[in-house]
């Protein structure tokens, strides 16, 4: 029995060891989570970042025409709705938008948002700034120009009434909203600084800098880690670009092509996306020879677009695909891209009658012989587009497809444009965020180009809301532009966003909003 006893209490010592052991680990690895996390709340007691703008013409968001003003403004004036970093429309100082039908849209806000001065933010504000908006000359005017009329139901709903139907309507509510309270007293003019409701707000307004700060009455305001901006001004961008070199501001965004002459390669962080610019060649779907598929797949894989980005744009453009092909969330880079395939382009040919003689494509149909012989409408004035029609010209020759580059006047060239009197036109359009493709692909569209899935798909996507039928349908929209060939994508601009090495945080651009998650930037 002795024995045993001392058995007992060997094995309660050794036990209370181990516990002990345990405790004293887990204590030891608690007290260095606890270290670990005091470490990084210091290093993001640095929560101050300088920006910079070059020639700022007003802090009014609604009268500015500069980007880089634009850009800052996202971050003390909230729009009905943003657009998220893969350009999806999403409530913002509305609660949720519904479509009553074709032309009235129901706008329901959000009831716990306030101006930086205190006031609350009602549907009067929205009424304001939409009727400013129609009465000055804004780069938001064209947002509203098919607003009808504005009916307010209380204060945190109202409808809008359209002149037209107008697909994806809620991407044009993407303006910034004003204060109507705050302008009752006041003149709407460049040196008066409107408040708002966003995350920051403007704290210092001087010659030289001007300074934000949370907005004590923004929702979000709590959350900012980031809590002082300093936005440096200077007269140019060459300025801009020096004091971003020396060290003297945190991040600049660009779409200058030449941006590394002026920066150096060294000491930053950059981010390269798809910008909003997009070239691309419209093919007369009505003409004689192009009304034939193969030969537009012809031409689209006798095209090697990399070739053109290189050699006319020192590869500071992206190739391009499709009217989408910029990081929206409707489109899979895989879907649409017929790339560059010469033989495919002579097999096309072949395999539907063409034959190659005395070094060009015809082909005999019904005792008549048509010549692959097309033209190639450019505008002159725009030199660096001549070059890539010359390009083209020279790639397509190689593959025994003859074209006539054609360069007209501006005035010449909206005129063939509006009559559609070309074989081929070289086209550069400013994308917007909305995924409308009624331009390439709808009514009176630049290729004459009809296809009745295409309509149907067209009116079923502009009257759905279903994530997953709208993929569904985009994705067979995307497979009809690769297989019926009515334009071909070349490429779209670079937009850059450049940062200090230093800057940590989550540094998401898109063209649309530079400054995505900046509250949780530190340094």
């Amino acid at each position: 029995m002795k024995s045993n006893f001392f058995k007992y209490i060997f094995a309660i010592f050794v036990i209370g060891i181990m516990i002990f052991a345990i405790y004293k680990i887990k204590t030891e690895e608690k007290q260095e989570e606890q270290e670990q996390t005091q470490v990084s709340i210091e290093e993001k007691k640095i929560t101050e970042i300088t920006l910079g703008i070059a020639s700022l013409d007003s802090t009014n968001p609604l009268l500015s025409k500069n980007k880089n003003v634009q850009d800052i403004s996202r971050l003390i004036y909230e729009p009905l709705i943003e657009v998220t970093e893969d350009y999806k429309a999403q409530p913002c100082l509305a609660e949720e938008w519904a479509k009553q039908n074709e032309t009235t849209y129901i706008i329901k806000l959000k009831d716990n948002v306030r101006w930086s001065d205190g006031e609350k933010f009602i549907a009067d504000d929205v009424k304001f700034t939409i009727e400013t908006l129609k009465n000055i000359n804004s780069i938001y005017t064209t947002n509203v120009q098919h607003i009808a009329n504005i009916e307010i139901t209380d204060d945190y709903t109202l409808k809008l009434y359209l002149d037209k139907e107008v697909p994806f309507f809620e991407y044009q509510l993407t303006f910034p909203i004003l204060s109507s309270q705050f302008y009752q007293d006041r003149e709407f003019s460049d040196g008066i600084v409107p408040v708002g409701t966003g995350m920051y707000q403007y704290t210092d307004v001087q010659s030289t800098h001007l300074t934000l700060q949370p907005n004590q009455n923004g929702r979000e305001s709590k959350n900012a880690t980031l809590t002082k901006i300093t936005i440096n001004l200077y007269s140019s961008l060459g300025e801009l670009y020096n004091s971003f070199k020396m060290g003297s501001i945190d991040v600049i965004d660009t779409q200058n092509s030449n941006l590394q002459e002026y920066i150096g390669s060294i000491g930053y962080a950059k981010k390269e996306m798809k910008g909003r610019e997009h070239d691309f060649i419209v093919l007369n779907t009505q003409n004689a020879i192009l009304s034939r598929k193969e030969v537009r797949k012809a031409i689209a894989y006798s095209i090697d677009k990399t070739n053109i980005i290189s050699n006319v744009f020192n590869s500071q453009y992206y190739p391009s695909s499709f009217p989408l092909d910029y990081g929206n969330w409707l489109y899979n880079v895989e879907e649409a891209s017929a790339g560059y395939n010469p033989d495919q382009a002579k097999k096309m040919l072949t395999e539907n009658g063409w034959s190659y003689r005395n070094q060009s494509w015809q082909r005999t149909e019904n005792y008549r012989t048509q010549k692959l012989q097309l033209n190639f409408a450019v505008k002159a004035s725009d030199s660096a587009r001549v070059l890539v029609a010359q390009n083209i010209q020279a790639q397509l020759a190689q593959q025994g497809i003859q074209i006539n580059i054609v360069q007209l006047t501006d005035e010449q060239y909206y005129n063939s444009m509006n009559n559609k009197s070309y074989d081929m036109l070289l086209c550069s359009i400013n994308l917007s965020y909305s995924p409308n493709l009624e331009t390439f692909l709808g009514q009176n569209n630049l290729a004459n180009y009809t296809n009745r899935e295409v309509t149907n798909i067209l009116q079923e996507v502009k009257n759905t809301t279903d994530e997953d039928v709208l993929k569904e349908r985009y994705k067979r929209l995307a497979e009809i532009y690769k297989e019926e060939v009515p334009y071909i994508s070349l490429y779209n601009n670079k937009f850059t966003v450049c940062y200090h090495s230093n800057l940590k945080g989550d540094v998401t651009p898109n063209w649309y909003n530079v400054f995505y998650h900046i509250s949780g930037w530190y340094k």
